[in-house]
């Protein structure tokens, strides 16, 4: 009986990691992917192309981003925050530091990282979290959190 035992365990452990091994994402893979989004970001936004930065947000109305003690819902709402909060020459220079990407499956991930904007005589800086979801459209940010 014992053995019968330990033989279903060995089958049923085996099994398992089996099909974990075929289920688990190619994080270093999807890691790269996201990594792109946030450098074609940061280079749209350093171009003065606010649409371009914001063509890696999904455009939903289920898209939300959140700051300070404000939550906007909707892609369309975000890009009017940024076009009056940031046209021209308000742009500043971005950059992000200390990214950390965490994969959750091979459709979902988050990022934790710190912003800042570099200005002629001035800087804001800060932290955020972004949730990032694979779409047909490929990796597209469904919530920001940014402070």
């Amino acid at each position: 009986m014992r053995r019968l035992i330990e033989s279903l365990l060995i089958v049923f452990l085996a099994s398992l990691l089996f099909c974990c091994s075929k289920a688990s994402p190619d994080i270093p893979q999807i890691k790269s992917e996201i990594q792109t989004v946030l450098f074609k970001q940061k280079n749209s936004w350093n171009m003065g192309n606010i649409e371009g930065f914001m063509e890696y947000y999904w455009k939903s109305e289920d898209f939300t981003f959140q700051s300070g003690d404000n939550r906007l819902n909707g892609w369309e709402a975000l890009l009017a925050r940024y076009k009056e909060s940031y046209s021209g020459e308000k742009m500043g220079k971005l950059d992000f530091t200390d990214i950390d990407i965490r994969v959750q499956s091979k459709d979902f991930a988050y990022v934790l990282g710190r912003w800042k904007l570099v200005f002629k005589d001035s800087a804001k800086e800060g932290l955020f979290t972004i949730i990032f979801k694979r779409l047909p459209e490929g990796w597209r940010i469904i919530h920001d959190h940014t402070s």
